[in-house]
This record gives structure tokens, C-alpha cells and sequence, in this order.
């Protein structure tokens, strides 16, 4: 049954392969779903609840190393943690129906600093209104799931980062700049940009080489 089961993730993947990138946006859930609960161990053994991070802007994202649009997210998903980390917002992502030592190779390949969670029965994500792998959810600070993305995403994207920190509550995001740096911040903002143009270009070379 596991096994028809995630075969059936299989078939349903295909499609967001095929739209990778295409689309960037993010489906609005209205009303907002409660997120279902969970308790999993991570990589070194660790258990995360969800109700840890209540209070804050969790990105769930059910993944597989299998999955080719997953492998391809990961580095930008990556690089949105690292814009994200410190602004009360944090990545989970889900590993459905592998094991540490199936991982541990893919992570060599595609490095993540963010928790890698293990739900090799499957359980969980069958709790979770999934439509094929990836699919990430955008839980908000009051545990509800305001966002769901079917398919790959370049998750350092602009317009993304918009949606996901406008669920951070204004006490807990970031002053804004002083007005007098405006002209340095928008050279840096420029140049950050750039940078992010230079390492996405290096992280799809290497994916193609990998494929």
C-alpha cells in the first residue's frame, strides 16, 4: 500500500516537472486550514513539533531525493533561508519515505543548512492536502497554512519573499533603513542581486550535470 502510494506521487510529479519555474506564484487557502500537527526526527535524531514554531512563519516543503524538481528547488530554497532565517521565518523540510543514509548523499550534493525531517512511513504527509512532490506549504505565525505551492519554485525569488514576509507580525519584522542610505542600499540591494543571478546560474550548471 506504501509503495501504490507513492507511486502515486510519482505520476502526480510529473506535471510540476514539466512547469518548473514557470509559474512563481503561490495558491491563497481561503478560509486558512489549521496545520496538521507533527513530531519528527531530523538528521542527527532531534524531534521537531510544529507547535514549536508556532508564533513564527514556517515553510513546510515534502520532498524526495528521487523527485528531479526537488532536487532543483533546493538550492534557491536554500539561499530564501538564508535571507529569511533571521527574520522569524523558518524552512522544514519533509523527506517522505526515505531514510538518513539515502539522504546523506543528497545532501552532499545539494548542502542545506535549514532541518531535514524523516517521515519514512509516510504518515505524516498523508495528514497534509499534498498533490504531488514538492509541495510546500507557507504556515502563518498562527499555525494556519495560508499558501500551498504544487511543483518547483525558485524560492529566492522577489516576488516569493514579498508573500512570506508579509505573514511575519509587524512587531517582529525589521526596522526600516534610514532614508539617508537609500542610495547605498539600492546599489547593495543591486549588487545582492547579482549575486543571486551568478549563483543560481552556478547551481542549474551543476544540476544539469547531474541529471
Amino acid at each position: 500500500m506504501r509503495r501504490l502510494w507513492l507511486a502515486l506521487l510519482v505520476s502526480l510529479v510529473l506535471v510540476p516537472m514539466a512547469g518548473y519555474g514557470a509559474g512563481q506564484s503561490l495558491t491563497a487557502m481561503h478560509p486558512r486550514p489549521r496545520a496538521p500537527g507533527f513530531a519528527l526526527k531530523d538528521m542527527n535524531g532531534k524531534v521537531h513539533h510544529l507547535s514549536d514554531y508556532r508564533g513564527q512563519v514556517v515553510l513546510v516543503n515534502f520532498w524526495a531525493t528521487w523527485c528531479p524538481p526537488c532536487r532543483r528547488e533546493m538550492p534557491s530554497m536554500e539561499r530564501a533561508w538564508k535571507k529569511l532565517k533571521k527574520q522569524d521565518v523558518t524552512i522544514l523540510a519533509v523527506n517522505v519515505g526515505e531514510d538518513v543514509d539515502t539522504i546523506f548523499p543528497f545532501t552532499g550534493d545539494y548542502p542545506v543548512t535549514f532541518p531535514i525531517l524523516l517521515d519514512q512511513s509516510s504518515k505524516v504527509i498523508k495528514r497534509w492536502p499534498v498533490l504531488g512532490l514538492p509541495t510546500t506549504f507557507v504556515v502563518d505565525p498562527k499555525g494556519r497554512i495560508a499558501y500551498r505551492a504544487v511543483g518547483g519554485r525558485k524560492w529566492d525569488g522577489p516576488a516569493l519573499l514579498k508573500t512570506i514576509r508579509s505573514l511575519i507580525p509587524p512587531d517582529k519584522k525589521p526596522a526600516a533603513p534610514a532614508t539617508s542610505g537609500a542610495g547605498r542600499q539600492g546599489t547593495s540591494a543591486q549588487a545582492d542581486q547579482v549575486d543571486d543571478r551568478k549563483a543560481q546560474r552556478g547551481e542549474e550548471a551543476q544540476f544539469a550535470r547531474r541529471k
